[in-house]
C-alpha cells in the first residue's frame, strides 16, 4: 500500500511538472496572439513587448514549437524537461545564453505542488467513479486556473478563452455533485448560492462601480470557481479568504507609502487562492468553526 502510494505522489509530480510546463508556456502565447489582436485593432501596444513576443503569434497549432524569446532558437526535446533542464542551463538559453527568468521553472513547480496537495488534503471520499471523476477535474481546472493566476499578475487581465474553459469544467463538476446527491434539489441549491457569491456579488460591484472597481473577467472568474466549489458555504470561505490574503499583502506596503490607495491590485490570483483554500481545507474550517459554537 505505501508503495503504491508513493507512486501515485510520483505520477502526479510529474503531472504536475508538465501541465506547469504547458501553463507557463500558454501564457506567453495568449499575451503574443493579445498583443497581435490589440494592434490590429489600433489599441496601443508596448513595442517593445509587441518585438519580442510576435516570433510566436503566427504559428498554427500544429506546428507551434517553443522557442526562445530572445534569439527564436526552437527548443529540442531535451530542453523541455519541465523544471530539470532550467536548472541545467542554469535558466539560460541554450544557443544565445539569454535568461529565460524564474517564471517557467516557478509555474511547474506551482503546478506539481498543486497536484500533490490537492490529492493529499482532497476532502471527499474517492471509492466511486463520481468521486474520482470530480477530482480529476478540479486538477484539470488547476492548470487554467494557473494560467489566469499568472496572466492577471503579469497583465491584470483575465483572458476569456481561459475562463470559459474553468466554466466549462465547472458545470460539469456541478453537474458530477448533484448526480451523486442523494438531496438533488439542495445540492443545486447550494451551487446557485456558491455562484451567487463568487460571481453576482462581483457582478453587483461592477455595475455600481460602472466597472472601475473591479473587471468583468473577475466576474467569470468567480462564475467558473463557484461551480467548482458548488457549495455556498465554500465559496464564502474562498470570498473571506481572497480579501484577508489581499488585506495581508496590500496593507504592509500602504502604510509604508509605498502603495497608493487607488493602486489597481489584480483581485484574480487572491480568488484563486482563497479557492484553493476553501476547496482542499474549507469542510475542516467548517467543522472546526461549529465546534466552537458547541
Amino acid at each position: 500500500m505505501q508503495f503504491e502510494i508513493y507512486v501515485v505522489y510520483s505520477v502526479l509530480v510529474i503531472l504536475g511538472l508538465c501541465f506547469g510546463s504547458f501553463a507557463g508556456a500558454s501564457v506567453w502565447r495568449l499575451r503574443a496572439r493579445q498583443l497581435q489582436e490589440d494592434k490590429q485593432a489600433g489599441e496601443p501596444v508596448a513595442r517593445d513587448e509587441y518585438d519580442k513576443l510576435k516570433k510566436i503569434s503566427n504559428h498554427k497549432l500544429s506546428s507551434d514549437r517553443s522557442m526562445c524569446l530572445h534569439c527564436g532558437y526552437t527548443l529540442e526535446w531535451y530542453d523541455l524537461i519541465p523544471l530539470f533542464s532550467w536548472l541545467l542551463l542554469r535558466g539560460r538559453c541554450r544557443k544565445c545564453r539569454g535568461k529565460i527568468g524564474y517564471f517557467e521553472p516557478l509555474s511547474e513547480l506551482g503546478l506539481a505542488l498543486f497536484f500533490v496537495f490537492s490529492y493529499m488534503f482532497w476532502p471527499y471520499p474517492l471509492t466511486s467513479g463520481l468521486d474520482v471523476a470530480r477530482l480529476v477535474i478540479w486538477l484539470m481546472s488547476g492548470v487554467g486556473l494557473a494560467i489566469l493566476f499568472a496572466y492577471d499578475l503579469k497583465w491584470s487581465l483575465l483572458p476569456d478563452k481561459v475562463n470559459y474553459m474553468v466554466i466549462g469544467l465547472g458545470l460539469i463538476s456541478s453537474a458530477v455533485v448533484i448526480v451523486g446527491s442523494s438531496d438533488k434539489f439542495a445540492s443545486f441549491a447550494s451551487i446557485v448560492g456558491a455562484v451567487a457569491i463568487l460571481s453576482g456579488l462581483y457582478w453587483a460591484i461592477y455595475i455600481l462601480s460602472s466597472g472601475k472597481w473591479i473587471g468583468f473577467g473577475d466576474i467569470k472568474l468567480g462564475l467558473g470557481l463557484g461551480l467548482l466549489l458548488a457549495d455556498w458555504r465554500l465559496a464564502f470561505i474562498a470570498l473571506f479568504a481572497a480579501n484577508l490574503v489581499g488585506s495581508l499583502i496590500v496593507l504592509p506596503p500602504m502604510l509604508l507609502g509605498k502603495l497608493k490607495r487607488d493602486s489597481h491590485v489584480p483581485f484574480g490570483p487572491l480568488l484563486i487562492i482563497g479557492f484553493t483554500i476553501a476547496g482542499l481545507s474549507g469542510g475542516y474550517l467548517l467543522s472546526l468553526f461549529f465546534y466552537t459554537l458547541v
